[in-house]
């Protein structure tokens, strides 16, 4: 994924969604080709020349400073993480991160924490591979172990496994918050070709994912409550809370909770009795 092909894609999808009426620009009462704000309406809003304005959609963003940045931001209503996924796009070379196709590291005191976790947890990548994992999530979701390593990927397992994806009902939530993480990680490691083969998958395989990829939806999610059929539990409702290591930007800690004295909460401890931690290793050959 080029970054700054990716820049313009995401600038004309922002400016799509906005009504100029609601920015003080008349309708054009069918007047207008496309929907939205036009190129020299933004310029405006933002306070910086059309052509400065185009050069931007075009990816030429060579010394854009933070000022036009945030003005652009302003002027499309950008929310904080579409903000930042902004000012990734336009300066690619001075904040993506370099981990290029390799796998993040998992450390031994991530690994020993999920040990001591009761509750289905799994230490995750920037793209959604599951990289370690308790025997709680093992029960919850699968076997991590079984699974060969590229299998092992919370996307690929929501929106393209045939026996684990229709346990989940509210596929379109899902795919819309899979798209969210996907896109801010592709601007975060442009250069990524894991990830961009990943995409590639989805975007062949989930029409859901399709459809909100085409949106650029931006979004970093930390907490919600996802729905699943689990085949012995029955129908559940957890919570879930996602955080990231300071010190391991790439990894995040995904826990899924339930509220006291619920069914859930039951079926959480009867997760946990079979508690015995399932470290990451490499896949069986097959």
């Amino acid at each position: 994924m080029d970054a700054l092909r990716e820049l313009g894609n995401f600038l004309r999808s922002r400016r799509a969604r906005i009504r100029p009426e609601d920015v003080g620009f008349a309708s054009g009462s069918g007047s207008r080709r496309v929907p939205g704000l036009r190129r020299e309406e933004v310029a405006q809003l933002a306070g910086v020349s059309v052509d400065y304005y185009v050069r931007l959609e075009q990816g030429r963003t060579r010394g854009v400073s933070d000022t036009v940045l945030d003005a652009v931001a302003g002027a499309l209503h950008l929310d904080a993480d579409e903000r930042d996924h902004l000012i990734r796009l336009a300066r690619p070379d001075r904040t993506a991160a370099a981990t290029g196709d390799r796998a993040a590291a998992v450390r031994p005191g991530v690994r020993q924490l999920l040990d001591w976790i009761d509750a289905p947890a799994l230490a995750i990548g920037h793209r959604l591979d599951v990289l370690a994992w308790n025997r709680p999530a093992c029960a919850l979701v699968t076997d991590f172990a079984r699974l060969p390593r590229a299998a092992r990927n919370l996307a690929r397992l929501h929106l393209l496994d045939q026996e684990i994806g229709p346990r989940y009902p509210d596929r379109d939530i899902i795919a819309r918050e899979v798209v969210g993480h996907l896109r801010i990680a592709a601007g975060r490691h442009p250069r990524d070709g894991e990830l961009r083969r990943l995409v590639g998958e989805l975007l062949d395989g989930s029409a859901e994912f399709r459809r909100h990829w085409e949106q650029h939806a931006v979004r970093v999610k930390s907490s919600g409550f996802k729905r699943v059929r689990h085949p012995q539990a029955g129908p559940l409702t957890l919570a879930y809370e996602i955080t990231q290591f300071p010190h391991d930007p790439d990894v995040s800690l995904l826990v899924y909770t339930a509220a006291p004295g619920t069914p859930e909460a039951e079926a959480l401890r009867g997760f946990s009795g079979r508690h015995s931690t399932a470290w990451d290793r490499e896949p069986r050959t097959v």
